[in-house]
């Protein structure tokens, strides 16, 4: 739907988790993208990163991936959602995904905002699929 066309890309998921990373990482594969797990035993994370023409990050980390590891013109999911103390916010908090959105926006031909990007899709799923579940009932 975004017109990202996966075929042949290199994909880099940061973060393994069963509920997030290991899923993505084989959506990917089904479409073809060749794809990279990045996790906390990888050697040169900055590196990696910096090869992938999509990044998918759900790591559970504020703000790791920072905007120099971003190739220009790559696609970045952040998937994280994290909070940072921010005494100036009303909350004395703001949330943050695990991607430094500013300085990866410069790089990025396309990136998902936190909130309000991946957080907004995965409520309107679950919903999708509790109602498909009791129409099958």
């Amino acid at each position: 739907r975004s017109g990202v066309d996966l075929k042949g890309k290199n994909a880099v998921v940061i973060g393994r988790s069963n509920l997030v990373g290991l899923p993505v990482a084989m959506l990917l594969m089904h479409r073809n993208a060749t794809v990279t797990i990045v996790h906390s035993k990888t050697n040169d994370v900055p590196g990696v990163v910096k090869n992938a023409d999509i990044v998918v990050a759900a790591v559970g980390r504020a703000e790791m991936v920072k905007g120099d590891w971003i190739k220009e013109g790559a696609v970045v999911v952040d998937v994280g959602i994290n909070s940072v103390d921010d005494p100036s916010a009303k909350r004395g908090y703001r949330l943050v995904g695990d991607v430094d959105y500013k300085a990866a926006k410069e790089n990025a031909s396309q990136i998902t905002p936190v909130p309000g990007g991946v957080g907004p899709m995965t409520i309107a799923m679950l919903l999708r699929n509790t109602l498909n579940s009791c129409r099958r009932s």
